[in-house]
């Protein structure tokens, strides 16, 4: 979990899960799940080394062949670029949707927006999602800074192959769900 969700599964006043949505109790160890961790084996789908779960997350980091594995399921489901003159929306810089200033990358919106709007109450449409395939342009958000502050830590483009068909992908994703038990 990141941070900030993390944060919120603990907001309640019985702080709850963010799996299973159980009661947790601040400060104690889920002993149980450790160990769970700990002794559960699997077998990595790349060079079929049998390993704990805990040990398969540095494992999959470094095995060339799970690397590869990885690879052939985003080839799955990447489509051929299109060769006619399209226009790609512009995802590497934004305005202001407060001022208009423009030219901001992702980390520049979100700091001008917290140093000179944070207390700005006026809803406005995320230029960031708007530029993406799947974003609304005229959707405004309700509270744009907590938007910010939650969906735009990371950039999109680190994540996100914009010709990856999704019908594609979740079949692939479904098939390999299967094979993979």
């Amino acid at each position: 979990f990141c941070t900030p969700c993390l944060q919120e599964c603990l907001k309640p006043k019985k702080p709850v899960c963010g799996v299973c949505r159980s009661t947790l109790s601040p400060g104690s160890r889920a002993l149980d799940l450790e160990k769970q961790i700990e002794t559960t084996e699997t077998t990595c789908n790349g060079c079929n080394k049998k390993m704990f779960l805990s040990k398969m997350r540095s494992h999959a980091a470094s095995c060339s062949k799970y690397q590869n594995y990885i690879m052939e399921g985003v080839k799955a489901v990447t489509k051929e670029p299109l060769h006619s003159t399209r226009s790609f929306p512009n995802r590497f810089t934004f305005p202001c949707p407060y001022c208009s200033e423009k030219n901001f990358d992702q980390e520049g919106l979100v700091e001008h927006c917290k140093a000179l709007h944070s207390m700005d109450a006026k809803q406005v449409v995320c230029p960031i999602c708007a530029s993406m395939p799947w974003g609304d342009p005229n959707y405004r958000s309700a509270n744009f800074m907590e938007h910010l502050q939650r969906r735009h830590r990371f950039s999109y483009d680190t994540f996100v192959d914009y010709d990856a068909d999704e019908d594609d992908m979740m079949a692939q994703v479904l098939m390999r769900s299967l094979r993979d038990k």
